[in-house]
């Protein structure tokens, strides 16, 4: 996982897992086998109250992959966490600090993020358009995207 500020004087700031933890969105590494990851996902499930698990893949040839896309390039937040745990690929997560500053998060296979209910963030895929993430949901409604534009 690689962070960095990119909006402000501190453009390229590499931030840490400590920082992103200051701010509230939960960043780890873990294995990428399936019998290493899941007690660890488990464990996150029984403490935050995530009932559902799911497998999510975007790919060059997912049909209407760039209207997909395009739900979550806008800024948003959701009314549960925003819980990723990535297997193949990569993607960018953009996401508001404490203070109102884009910080990017940049995360890869083996990246563990929570994006904590209510922060506003952004979802980008890389250039190579590909990803395959694990989900957690306390409910899959509360995953709806609440966009800041809407809300001003």
């Amino acid at each position: 996982m690689r962070a960095h500020y990119f909006d402000d004087d501190h453009a390229g700031e590499a931030l840490d897992a400590a920082f992103l933890g200051a701010q509230g969105v939960h960043a780890e590494r873990l294995p990428l086998e399936p019998s290493a990851f899941q007690g660890p996902l488990d464990a996150l499930k029984r403490a935050n109250g995530y009932i559902e698990q799911d497998i999510v893949q975007l790919a060059p040839e997912t049909p209407n992959l760039d209207v997909i896309c395009a739900k979550f390039v806008d800024e948003h937040t959701h009314d549960d966490d925003e819980v990723r745990f990535v297997l193949e690929g990569e993607g960018i997560f953009d996401i508001r600090t404490n203070d109102d500053r884009w910080m990017r998060v940049v995360v890869e296979a083996g990246d563990l993020i929570v994006v904590p209910a209510g922060r506003n963030h952004r979802f980008l895929l890389t250039d190579r358009k590909h990803i395959r993430c694990v989900r957690l949901f306390k409910d899959t409604s509360g995953w709806v995207p609440n966009y800041r534009h809407a809300r001003a």
